[in-house]
């Protein structure tokens, strides 16, 4: 007996393997987001640790986006009320299709009277499961298909909305205010774009050259620039430090310098000489910039130019009297 209980404890100790030899589940991308936002990424004085292993691996040189997660907050992102597309509970099937089709959405918010009393989601998933879109089949009940939609306050950090997006599979949230009404809405796009940037779909417009340069050695490039390429094109170095090594592209370079997305007209000068101008920017993202070289002039902005007016007229009058004194 005494051999039997042996053999059974050396057939057991072999058939189970070392916890060394287990490989843990893969992560998913999301999940390498996730842990990037952990505890584990922040050094023992509490400040933010540099990010490294699976994490890097998967965003690559965009890794400064991670700060954006644990920076930004939810109202930094979120689309403003009066830019929503939502639709009434009152809504018919054929106009709802219609919605769908002129936004190219995939799921929109429901409401019942006004958008401060929200209901719910309707996914285009599921009104083309239920009814199609040949016609109807059967009474159509709007209600009957909608999904639960999440809710934030304008302050809560961008990170912990992904976080509570990727747990409740919710992939859209609006923001609500301190009075409990809609401020904005905020879609998982929206936030995986802080990190990695803007995504293209098909129901983008497809942008054309990153950048083009006028005659007078001025550059108006897209923020999704690969920086490499743009400093060999400006004739000029742009990334001076380590940090700013882990920077790909233009608009990551700007972000970086300011820690913030800059407002639109937002004029940033360079050590080198060289100037960025914010063409385009939303509260998400920075789209177009404007890159002067070192020495090149910069044309005035209306406000400046206003203000320089009366100043050259001025100085001009003395020298007209002069002459008029003269003859």
């Amino acid at each position: 007996m005494g051999s039997t209980n042996t053999g059974s404890a050396a057939l057991e100790q072999q058939s189970t393997p070392d916890q060394d030899d287990v490989e843990p589940p893969q992560r998913g991308f999301f999940g390498r987001i996730i842990d990037a936002l952990s505890p584990s990424e922040t050094s023992t004085d509490g400040q933010s640790a540099p990010i490294q292993g699976p994490v890097r691996a998967v965003l690559g040189a965009s890794t400064h986006g991670i700060a954006n997660l644990r920076k930004l907050r939810v109202d930094d992102v979120a689309v403003p009320k009066v830019e929503i597309t939502a639709v009434p509970i009152t809504i018919g099937k054929d106009e709802l299709v219609e919605v769908f089709r002129e936004n190219g959405f995939s799921r929109v918010p429901v409401y019942k009277g006004t958008l401060d009393h929200p209901l719910g989601l309707i996914l285009l998933k599921d009104l083309a499961l239920q009814y199609g879109f040949a016609g109807a089949s059967g009474k159509f009940s709007l209600r009957k298909m909608l999904r639960p939609m999440l809710y934030a306050p304008p302050s809560m950090p961008v990170g912990v909305l992904l976080q509570k997006m990727q747990k409740e599979r919710v992939h859209m949230a609006l923001v609500i205010d301190e009075y409990g009404g809609v401020d904005g809405l905020v879609t998982i796009e929206d936030l995986i774009e802080t990190v990695i940037g803007e995504i293209e779909d098909e129901h983008d417009e497809v942008e054309g050259a990153l950048w083009k340069e006028d005659p007078e050695g001025v550059f108006l490039a897209q923020a999704n620039a690969p920086l490499t390429e743009f400093e060999q094109a400006l004739g000029v170095t742009l990334r001076n430090s380590e940090e700013d090594g882990d920077v790909d592209t233009l608009g990551g370079l700007v972000f970086l310098r300011l820690g913030r997305i800059p407002a639109r007209g937002e004029i940033i000068p360079h050590e080198s000489g060289a100037e960025f101008e914010v063409v385009e920017a939303d509260p998400r993202r920075i789209k177009r910039i404007r890159v002067r070289r070192p020495g090149a002039a910069r044309r005035l902005t209306p406000a400046e130019a206003k203000a320089a007016v009366p100043a050259e007229a001025k100085a001009a009058t003395p020298v007209v009297e002069t002459k008029a004194a003269a003859e």
